[in-house]
């Protein structure tokens, strides 16, 4: 083999070897590069952050809790937090934990966590401890969605008046035409089987928790704060779901949503993801899942 041929070889194992594997990329709505600075800047200017989170994925977590730390350098005690991950009923015993009335085990033995709360949400909760920063129960309690799931609206109706101080005030509106709730019903569900039978009360149970999300955040935001919210991808993608609520309570907000994408690569946003959120952050397929 001829010298220049091995040199060839060896300059291209060793380019090869020495691409650079990214753990993440943002990208504008749109699908143009930017970098995490681009998007902070951008962000603080808006009343309302939405991050729509893949809920297994460490990247979207780690990025959660460095985008609060940057912004709290912005906005300091102008700045919120809240989460669908905690339901509006326990919002005492977050109030309490945050105060310092009793330590960690004993909120964590009363409080109702998902199973990645440690991993996950309590370095959230946690930071908004350490500087004296709200952090808001936005959820709907989840029996108050089954009820919604089984007899409609209607059956928030019957429930008595301290139970509905943990949901949207009623009646409030809802559009099955919105498109992620019309996609519920046309796709089978979020499972995708569009050969299952669903409920129409299936997406006014996803319903019930976005216009819930969006009364407990308005309801702790004022003007001149900054109000982070952390949830599903699916409660903010596309503009939908907690901002549609946001918007129609009201118009004028300044929102702000970032969408994460699982991609095979994330050198470009694929053209399905765009247009989805203000900014994107597209992840490596393969990145590891935090649980299953």
């Amino acid at each position: 083999m001829k010298l220049s041929t091995i040199f060839f070889i060896l300059a291209f194992s060793l380019q090869s070897y020495s691409q650079d594997k990214p753990a993440y990329k943002v990208f504008t709505g749109e699908g143009k590069k930017a970098d995490y600075a681009d998007m902070i800047k951008e962000l603080s200017k808006a009343e309302i952050v939405l991050f729509g989170e893949l809920h297994d994925d460490p990247i979207a977590h780690w990025l959660e809790l460095e985008m609060t730390k940057s912004l709290f350098t912005v906005k300091e005690k102008n700045l919120a937090l809240g989460a669908e991950m905690f339901e509006a009923d326990n919002q005492l015993l977050i109030d309490e934990y945050l105060q310092g009335v009793y330590d960690a085990s004993k909120f964590e033995a009363e409080v109702k966590l998902w199973k990645n709360y440690k991993t996950d949400y309590k370095p959230l909760l946690d930071f908004a401890k350490s500087n004296n920063l709200m952090f808001i129960a936005t959820n709907v309690p989840r029996r108050y969605a089954a009820v919604v799931n089984k007899k409609g609206f209607e059956g928030l109706e019957t429930l008595n008046s301290e139970a509905k101080r943990y949901f949207a005030p009623l009646p409030f509106p809802y559009d099955p035409e919105v498109k992620c709730y019309k996609d519920m019903l046309s796709m089978g569900g979020m499972g995708g089987d569009s050969t299952s039978h669903v409920s129409v009360n299936f997406p006014k149970a996803q319903a019930v928790k976005d216009a819930t999300m969006a009364h407990f955040i308005l309801k702790n935001w004022s003007k001149g704060k900054l109000f982070i919210h952390y949830n599903g991808s699916y409660h903010s993608r596309n503009f939908e779901g907690i901002v549609w609520y946001l918007k129609k309570s009201n118009p004028d907000l300044k929102i702000a949503a970032v969408e994460t994408v699982q991609q095979d690569t994330v050198e470009t946003l694929e053209k399905s993801n765009n247009n989805i959120a203000t900014f994107v952050i597209a992840i490596p397929s393969s990145m590891t899942r935090t649980y299953k």
